[in-house]
């Protein structure tokens, strides 16, 4: 099996970066994968030394077949940064593991993607793979994979010709698919999907994920995700609602089944819509109480 080279996306947080990397050392697959390394430019001052404190640390990084790093001169922000990083590397080597900063993974991590890169490859429904399932509970169900429309942006891999499908242009997007086509059908796969996407064209994000996730949607494709996450979501640990978030309460998987599934069930889609209407719930839950502490001047 060619294993896929993994590339990694860091700015300005040496200690998630460190945990990000020494969970990938721990992978079965890590001395036998290239490792490109895209270090963006710091933004401004306030940030430059955390950014040189990255980059010195990602020099020392070993335990892989080879690392690469690459210096951004200037800040281009993380989504034009994946955007001209997957492009590059994925029309290179035909296939791409992507990881941010913020992601501890499972040592079977490296496995699962490899292997899900190799069987789903001719599958021309399937777009793209993630290591990451939030904890759906999935009952009395016989494989350790399911397919779902909506992309997850903690941790994907993608082969060249799904990549290059992808439009990211907003004004295509509009012409191709017209927004109130997109109004109607990114509904069921989370109310905040439409909303990002205006936000995007109003300029207050800038999101590659909302714009891959659109295509993927809007082309009937899907994303394969492990029924068991090899993916823990470290983000915003030091945050002030990191123990309050629904994502950081998934397990790590201790084990690797190779039980892979072509079929899309719709039991399953309609248990990850009812996760995501609860976790949009709670997250509006606790965004209220922190905006009401705040009032009150309460610390939070």
């Amino acid at each position: 099996m060619t294993l896929a080279p993994i590339l990694l996306f860091v700015y300005d947080r040496p200690y998630h970066t460190k945990q990000t990397v020494e969970a990938l050392q721990k992978n079965e697959f890590s001395s036998e994968s290239e490792l490109f390394i895209y270090s963006d430019a710091p933004k401004n001052e306030e940030v430059q030394e955390s950014v040189a404190e990255v980059r010195a640390y990602i020099k020392q990084i070993d335990g892989f077949k080879k690392v690469t790093i690459i210096e951004r001169e200037k800040n281009r922000g993380l989504a034009n940064s994946i955007i001209d990083g997957v492009t590059k590397i994925v029309n290179e080597y035909g296939k791409v593991i992507v990881l941010e900063d913020d992601l501890v993974t499972s040592p079977f991590f490296l496995r699962f993607m490899n292997d899900a890169l190799v069987f789903y490859e001719s599958n021309k429904q399937v777009w793209s793979i993630t290591g990451f399932t939030y904890p759906l509970k999935i009952k009395n169900y016989a494989f350790s994979t399911y397919l779902y429309e909506r992309a997850s942006s903690k941790s994907w891999a993608i082969w060249k010709d799904a990549w290059n499908k992808i439009e990211f242009r907003e004004d295509k997007i509009i012409e191709k698919y017209h927004l109130d086509s997109l109004a109607l059908h990114l509904l069921p796969y989370g109310k905040d999907l439409y909303k990002m996407f205006l936000y995007q064209l109003d300029k207050k994000i800038n999101s590659w994920g909302i714009r891959f996730t659109i295509n993927q949607i809007m082309e009937n494709k899907y994303t394969v995700y492990p029924c068991c996450s090899f993916v823990k979501d470290i983000g915003d640990d030091i945050g002030t609602h990191a123990k309050r978030s629904l994502s950081h309460k998934v397990q790590l998987c201790n084990i690797y089944e190779r039980c892979f599934t072509l079929t899309y069930d719709l039991h399953i889609a309609k248990a990850y819509q009812r996760y995501l209407q609860t976790y949009f719930f709670v997250s509006k839950l606790y965004a209220f109480k922190n905006k009401l502490y705040r009032l009150m001047g309460v610390k939070v």
